[in-house]
């Protein structure tokens, strides 16, 4: 039986008016934006309505924004009813609220938690990421350990986000060389991106660790659908194993072409994205060739 994916984008999908219009549209929406502004201390909403790009370029900004704006447009379908939910890195929380794990007001103070310990070990540890194009995901593995051997410093495969495209996380001095040495191998590009940090690697270990006694803390509910989480790429209902997945995260790949992968042979034909942008929706496409919608996208 065809089955129906929502899915949910993380950093990097951010925009100045993000979320104005379905603020404007729905009065629930309304209640919902004032109610993260009251939890989170300060009015994100002003930021991510006439915010710079600069601003919305905050971890601990950007990710309470996209959370906000993906469960705002996810709420605004009318009956929708996931049979399957992921989200590409911060997303999952936002999968989370979609299929009942967590109420928002909880994955909000996660997500801003997740947030500002991630932005302290940025801080802590001066890193980045790159983008890896045309190049086999095995090779970009290959020369990562090969630039870990030879320079004691963390490179790693990060996020597996369609056929040909890798992000490698790590050190700045290792991702310059292992740039170099993925071009001398034949990648298309290797692109240092415009990131504060070396998310899902190792060096996120100290955020992981404050996110972990958060995590452990809070009531996870049975979902009314499966997740299909970033670190093991198949579904998982259990609450337990959603909470374990949930932390290991923050320095294990975001698996999402594995995920993807696994939704279609789970049965999944038709995917929603809920967020700002489109990056999902492309993703997709790469991936399983299968239609997207986007919804909430401005």
């Amino acid at each position: 039986m065809a089955k129906h994916a929502f899915v949910f984008p993380g950093q990097g999908a951010q925009f100045s008016g993000m979320g104005k219009n379905l603020y404007d549209a729905h009065p629930s929406v309304k209640d919902l934006f004032e109610q993260a502004n009251e939890i989170l201390g300060f009015r994100i909403s002003d930021i991510m309505f006439t915010g710079s790009d600069e601003a919305l370029k905050q971890t601990n900004i950007t990710q309470p924004a996209i959370f906000i704006h993906s469960v705002a447009a996810f709420k605004t379908i009318e009956g929708a009813m996931p049979d399957m939910v992921a989200g590409h890195s911060l997303g999952e929380f936002s999968a989370l609220v979609a299929n009942g794990v967590l109420s928002f007001d909880k994955a909000l103070q996660l997500v801003s938690i997740r947030a500002q310990a991630m932005q302290k070990a940025c801080e802590a540890n001066p890193s980045t990421m790159a983008a890896v194009l045309n190049l086999p995901d095995e090779k970009v593995e290959e020369i990562c350990a090969a630039v870990q051997a030879e320079t004691g410093e963390v490179v790693v495969a990060a996020n597996y986000n369609c056929p040909g495209q890798l992000v490698i996380s790590g050190s700045v001095a290792a991702i310059d060389l292992a740039c170099i040495k993925m071009k001398e191998a034949g990648a298309k590009r290797a692109l240092v991106l415009p990131v504060g940090g070396a998310f899902h690697s190792p060096l996120m270990e100290p955020a992981k660790a404050e996110l972990a006694a958060a995590i452990e803390s809070a009531v996870f509910n049975t979902p009314t659908c499966p997740v299909y989480q970033n670190t093991v790429a198949k579904a998982v209902s259990d609450p337990m194993e959603i909470k374990n997945n949930l932390i290991n995260q923050l320095t294990g790949a975001v698996k999402w072409t594995q995920s993807v992968q696994a939704m279609v042979a789970d049965g999944a034909s038709e995917f929603t994205e809920c967020g700002p942008g489109k990056v999902l929706q492309g993703l997709v496409g790469k991936i399983a060739g299968a239609a997207v919608t986007t919804n909430g996208v401005s």
